[in-house]
């Protein structure tokens, strides 16, 4: 499959989801080099890399033949690894209406494009895939000025958002003029954005789509930012309500990231860690209508795993709905470049 094909059929089903007249208006036409580096980037253009894939049968190590936890039924799962030492850290993704095409980032500048593959219901592995690093204004790549922890991205069309964690920055990437090799322009944050603690940045990004409340509004949570009350700090971007809320913050849990659902409400995947415990996940559900302004906003937990099931340091979130009308949560793992952690990208069904 040729690359302009691959990135005009993204770009279309993303945008097919999100704002179809843009999808009509613009389509991606500017072409792309593609190289073949099985090491690192060389040059500031996107790289075809294989990525090898091992399934995850169960997901509860302690009980194999369960399947259903809280909210969600499991479909399957795969262990991602590749020879390209740039692989991994992967902390954000969004797929397009399908399921199937894929962006995603790495907390080192970079992003990853290609496809999920499937035998039925379950993945099997990942094609077409590409690496390319993230260019900043001036065509270089953004790690060239010191940034990187790039933790959050969230899609508008064929307009797409990173925060940068460790900066306190947001760059905004029009896919439409070159794809991966498009350059991203700084985002003006609320001042409070821009002073968050080192670390405890930006973590995760919602786009809110036209038809509901809060439309045109990009959601902006913190990973640990804490209010006076000790809340995670999130703000409002853009749209007719601008401004800054709070998510109620338990049990030690801090934002990985968020994704909205077609019914309006908000999931949260929230991560902690211990030494004694390791790693616990849950995602927590949020009606939209509660955020605003001024607003703390709370919901109960529809998910919760440990390290008695197969998961790492989950970082991304998406979802989308098959042809049956099912919703399923697609969830990734970042591997911190670590030896002792994996990459590892989930589905679940979730139960109504």
């Amino acid at each position: 499959m040729s690359p302009c094909l691959t990135r005009r059929r993204f770009l279309a089903s993303a945008a097919a989801g999100l704002v179809p007249a843009l999808a009509q208006a613009q389509t991606a036409t500017q072409p792309r080099s593609r190289q073949h580096a099985p090491d690192e980037f060389s040059v500031a253009a996107p790289v075809s890399i294989e990525v090898n894939a091992r399934p995850i049968p169960s997901f509860d190590t302690r009980d194999r033949a369960r399947v259903r936890f809280g909210a969600l039924e499991y479909r399957s799962g795969l262990i991602l690894t590749s020879r390209f030492r740039g692989f991994g850290g992967l902390s954000g993704l969004r797929l397009d209406p399908k399921g199937e095409r894929f962006i995603a980032i790495s907390d080192k500048g970079s992003w990853f494009t290609g496809r999920i593959v499937y035998a039925g219901r379950e993945m099997t592995g990942l094609d077409d895939v590409e690496a390319a690093p993230m260019l900043g204004a001036d065509g270089r790549p953004i790690t060239a000025r010191g940034w990187f922890d790039t933790e959050s991205i969230a899609l508008d069309g064929e307009v797409v958002y990173v925060g940068l964690e460790r900066v306190n920055q947001m760059l905004r990437f029009d896919f439409g003029k070159g794809f991966t090799r498009s350059r991203g322009e700084v985002v003006p944050l609320p001042p409070a954005a821009r002073k968050l603690p080192f670390n405890k940045g930006l973590e995760a990004l919602v786009m809110v789509p036209k038809g509901l409340a809060l439309a045109g509004t990009l959601l902006a949570f913190s990973e640990r930012g804490l209010d006076a009350a000790g809340n995670i700090i999130a703000f409002l971007i853009g749209g007719k309500t601008p401004g800054q809320f709070s998510v109620r913050r338990t049990d030690n849990f801090d934002i990985s990231d968020a994704v909205l659902l077609p019914s309006g409400d908000l999931l949260l995947l929230e991560r902690k860690f211990s030494w004694l415990a390791g790693v616990g996940i849950r995602i927590r559900r949020i009606a939209l209508k509660s955020v605003a302004p001024g607003a703390v906003v709370d919901g109960p937990s529809i998910f919760d795993a440990d390290m008695g099931n197969e998961i790492d340091n989950m970082e991304g979130i998406d979802a989308h709905v098959t042809p049956e009308g099912d919703t399923v949560l697609t969830m990734i793992s970042d591997d911190n470049f670590s030896v002792i952690q994996r990459n590892l990208l989930l589905q679940f069904t979730l139960v109504e």
